[in-house]
């Protein structure tokens, strides 16, 4: 494989600043960029901006997402987008991001 692929892992964590909690974690094969976001609606915005501007080609979600905010993601961009799933999330006071976000 001769391309790199830029790939974006998002997750949702209280107050968070995607514009400064960010990094990069670069490998022969892929380079992945790791973003927290405080809700869906800014995951939305910060997905299309990642793909638009930055070229990520690939998304994965934490677990935090739920079905609702998996498929909002989804919605907003054209590249595959993944999802690590949790039916409860620990981080998240153990409910969905659904319950919270949805």
């Amino acid at each position: 494989m001769s391309d790199v692929l830029k790939a974006a892992f998002i997750f949702v964590a209280p107050n968070a600043d995607p514009a400064s909690q960010r990094s990069w974690v670069k490998t022969e094969a892929v380079e992945l960029l790791a973003v927290a976001v405080k809700d869906y609606a800014q995951a939305e915005a910060v997905a299309r901006e990642l793909v638009e501007k930055d070229g990520i080609k690939a998304i994965e979600l934490c677990g935090g997402f739920g079905v609702a905010g998996t498929a909002r993601i989804a919605a907003a961009v054209d590249v595959p987008v993944g999802v690590v799933r949790f039916d409860v999330h620990p981080g998240l006071g153990n409910v969905s991001g659904d319950t919270l976000f949805g």
